[in-house]
């Protein structure tokens, strides 16, 4: 992709355009709202009106029933039902983020990572030391089994319930801050405790991703020719630093770990242009 920044550019626009996708229903709630008490007597267009509708958890698009694998996953567990048939609402979603990696939804559509990139600039900005990695980047997969598991024992998506992702929508939609907090305090935790440690290593959801994204197809290639082993690429890893070490160290043609974000910020560091995005058959995936 051209343009020194253009991963990010690119990435910037996805995000802006899905934040705008899920804000359309609000804001069509917001006029039905307004017009029923203007009196007004034409039809007011609702959310159900829309082609696309509902949030990144669950949605309606062009009358498809869409339901995040994730979430699928924790409303089976709660209602102890293998044969929810909200779970074939979720293959859609699996197969796209099966196909191109996982957690592309973490770095390219995720809201809660836009806002915390957001954060770690901030940090630096005002120069606040934190520790780079008090957490294994792999806690995050047994967070979303212990999730499953107290979903299961307490029959409450529990994730759904507590998720920062979905905190805004329900705040504005029925004036419910629970998920609103726990939004602040994953921010301080980003600002006084330690960088990037919900992505990269607690939040559930990455967690499940990160699972599903060592079938990705597309990752992070390397030439080995023309890497000057600089670890500019390590230093801008959204993820963690670790996942690129097999490939500088000339193990491997491509970033194999299922916890790539594919956000291209390594690609855009590179002085010698030796990284770069595309297809790459999974050999030798892990997470």
């Amino acid at each position: 992709m051209g343009g020194r920044h253009g991963w990010t550019v690119a990435r910037r626009i996805v995000q802006v355009a899905m934040l705008c996708l899920f804000a359309v229903p609000l804001i069509a709630a917001g006029w039905g709202i307004a017009g029923q008490y203007a009196g007004g007597e034409e039809p007011q267009t609702t959310p159900a009106d829309l082609p696309v509708w509902g949030s990144l958890s669950s949605s309606h698009l062009a009358g498809i029933d869409l339901l995040d694998p994730y979430a699928a996953l924790q409303v089976a567990a709660a209602a102890r039902d293998v044969a929810f048939a909200g779970l074939l609402w979720a293959v859609p979603l699996l197969v796209v983020y099966g196909i191109v990696r996982g957690r592309a939804f973490c770095g390219w559509v995720c809201p809660v990572n836009l806002l915390l990139e957001g954060v770690d600039w901030l940090r630096v900005k005002l120069g606040i030391a934190v520790k780079e990695a008090p957490v294994p980047r792999h806690a995050k997969i047994g967070v979303a089994a212990a999730v499953l598991l107290l979903s299961a024992l307490t029959s409450i998506p529990l994730f759904e319930a507590l998720s920062p992702v979905g905190a805004f929508t329900r705040a504005l939609l029925f004036g419910s801050f629970l998920g609103v907090w726990t939004l602040i305090a994953i921010v301080i935790a980003e600002l006084f405790w330690a960088r990037r440690v919900w992505c990269r290593a607690l939040c559930p959801l990455g967690g499940f991703y990160q699972a599903v994204g060592v079938v990705g197809l597309l990752s992070v290639k390397i030439d080995h020719e023309a890497c000057v082993a600089c670890d500019r690429c390590k230093a801008r890893c959204l993820c963690a630093p670790e996942i690129l070490e097999p490939a500088l160290a000339g193990r491997e043609n491509r970033v194999a770990a299922g916890d790539c974000m594919l956000c291209g910020r390594c690609v855009e560091a590179c002085p010698t242009h030796a990284l770069s995005i595309g297809c790459a058959l999974p050999k030798n995936p892990r997470l």
